[in-house]
């Protein structure tokens, strides 16, 4: 006998229907690592006389929700995201969603492995995947632009990101365990 979605199998009632309150508990918790990558960029965006830091807070914002809440972090999301990120830095259209889908598939490959290890492994992983997506971004503004760019701003945006990390990381794994525990009250 196949089980109904509405059926508890210990008790053969119908269980109640999940009330609107909590489908945008469940939306709001599903919605809330692509907001606050956007938003987190759209700050980061605001002028300063340094260098744009969007890449370097993008960078692990996408890593942190690809490696331990991917069904949240999804490829549509990244790649408006990564379309985010080419509009507030003026990069050639399509060259941050490549990145960014890089990136996202690497830590969605791996994530079994790294869900497993120390921060100070995923910290070190991390820094290597911002080392080949910020060459992989300065690889495809050259050759979009047709000439090779100064390679300095992309290696700086690198290590901004590997430096932000710590901090991001440990916010958002409050937050995910916050999200963790309420998707596991009763």
């Amino acid at each position: 006998m196949a089980l109904s979605p509405f059926r508890r199998p210990d008790h053969g009632r119908p269980a109640p229907a999940p009330g609107l309150v909590r489908r945008i508990d469940a939306f709001a918790r599903l919605a809330f690592p692509g907001f606050s990558t956007a938003f987190l960029m759209v700050l980061a965006a605001a002028p300063v006389s340094l260098p744009s830091p969007v890449f370097a807070v993008t960078l692990p914002c996408v890593a942190f929700w690809s490696l331990f809440r991917p069904g949240a972090m999804m490829p549509p999301v990244v790649f408006l995201l990564g379309l985010l990120m080419d509009l507030l830095t003026l990069a050639p259209l399509g060259s941050g969603v490549l990145v960014l889908l890089a990136l996202h598939a690497a830590a969605v490959r791996f994530r079994r492995f790294f869900a497993r290890q120390s921060f100070l492994a995923v910290w070190l992983a991390f820094c290597a995947a911002a080392l080949g997506a910020a060459c992989f971004y300065w690889a495809l503004q050259s050759l979009l632009a047709l000439r090779l760019s100064p390679i300095a701003p992309a290696l700086h945006a690198a290590l901004l990101s590997c430096g932000l990390y710590p901090a991001i990381a440990l916010v958002l794994t409050r937050v995910h365990e916050a999200m963790r525990h309420a998707e596991n009250a009763p």
